[in-house]
């Protein structure tokens, strides 16, 4: 009866694995396998009876729900308090110097049309799980938690860190890593598209001057949203010998911007560029500290809220410190901030400014 039962088992894994072959994997398929959540009626469903992605699953399920607790519901809760109109609209979002994080966008900004993310990272090659070599799946999906660590833990990837792991031979550069937070923020794929964009901001399929992917995917609203991440250097210099990104980002008018743990890169003077784009093109503005300077937000034009704390920056970037900004926030009493934002991990110690025009 033993064997009988062991039979039947492996004849309904078989026929299981026959069935799912003869189909493809779709992209949300492949999304909510490197997510760790479930694939059952799926080409990859074969696939997740093995033990590193049960384990993948289990680690990634626990750390998504302290993840939610900690960060994403009190997010959502602040932005729409704080954030009514512009969380509401669809309206493009900017987020410069942003890798791969879709997650923090979406939580504080769900209702954009298009998101635009930009990076020095590399896009990656689409995944696809089911031609990963033999014992190659344990080690991927290791680097791939490894690589999701800084900012599950802290809210920022580590930009050092990620120069390394996003060079792993298997899922390679941002795409895991945004098919993973689409999953896992309940976002449901529908195409993926590798693009390129000329110096005009104009899509072409040769020789493009600058390179990304376009994903279509569905929220809970069940409205089509369109997320875009280049990889691009947005110095000065980069921007004049070509402007694509930014072109692409002018010709979808203006939108709503956010940044977060962007390296004070923006307050030195060769990246200018994309600082004045930000502030040009912004109907509402969420930074902290490091982003644009707080210098940069004349009163006549801007109206600027202040949450959180503000402490001296990290010991990293030290010399950043803006002492004009630690004035505005002895002064006004800032509103507490619930969660953390930015290279300050602790809530009590994070930073949030909300910049809009006038």
């Amino acid at each position: 009866m033993k064997k009988r039962i062991v039979f039947l088992v492996r004849l309904a894994l078989f026929t299981l694995a026959a069935n799912c072959r003869a189909q493809e994997a779709t992209a949300n398929d492949q999304a909510r396998f490197l997510a760790g959540l479930p694939v059952r009626d799926t080409p990859l469903a074969p696939l997740a009876l093995d033990h590193a992605w049960m384990e993948h699953a289990t680690e990634f399920d626990a750390a998504w729900k302290t993840l939610n607790t900690r960060q994403l519901a009190k997010i959502q809760t602040w932005s729409q308090q704080f954030l009514v109109d512009a969380a509401a609209s669809s309206d493009p979002l900017f987020y410069f110097f942003s890798g791969p994080d879709i997650l923090y966008a979406q939580a504080f900004f769900p209702n954009a049309s298009t998101y635009v993310l930009c990076g020095l990272e590399p896009v990656g090659d689409i995944p696809d799980v089911a031609k990963l070599p033999k014992g190659g799946l344990a080690p991927s999906l290791e680097n791939l938690r490894k690589t999701l660590n800084s900012v599950l833990s802290f809210s920022f990837f580590i930009t050092k860190e990620m120069k390394v792991d996003l060079n792993h031979k298997e899922l390679s550069g941002t795409l895991p890593l945004l098919y993973v937070f689409l999953a896992r923020s309940d976002r449901k794929i529908d195409s993926v598209e590798m693009v390129g964009l000329d110096k005009s901001g104009a899509f072409v399929s040769e020789k493009p001057a600058t390179r990304g992917v376009k994903i279509v995917f569905f929220g809970p609203t069940g409205k089509p949203q369109t997320l875009y991440y280049f990889s691009s250097d947005l110095s000065n210099d980069a921007i004049k010998s070509n402007p694509a990104f930014t072109k692409f980002c002018a010709n979808l008018g203006m939108g709503q911007s956010f940044v977060k743990a962007a390296s004070y890169l923006m307050h030195m003077p060769y990246f200018s560029n994309a600082r004045d784009f930000l502030l040009d093109h912004s109907r509402a503005l969420v930074e902290d500290d490091s982003g644009i300077p707080f210098r940069d937000f004349d009163p006549v034009k801007w109206t600027v809220r202040l949450f959180g704390s503000y402490r001296a920056p990290i010991d990293l970037f030290k010399e950043k410190v803006q002492p004009d900004l630690a004035d505005r926030y002895r002064t006004s009493h800032p509103a507490p901030l619930g969660f953390s934002y930015g290279y300050r991990w602790q809530p009590s110690d994070s930073c949030l400014i909300l910049a809009t025009p006038k």
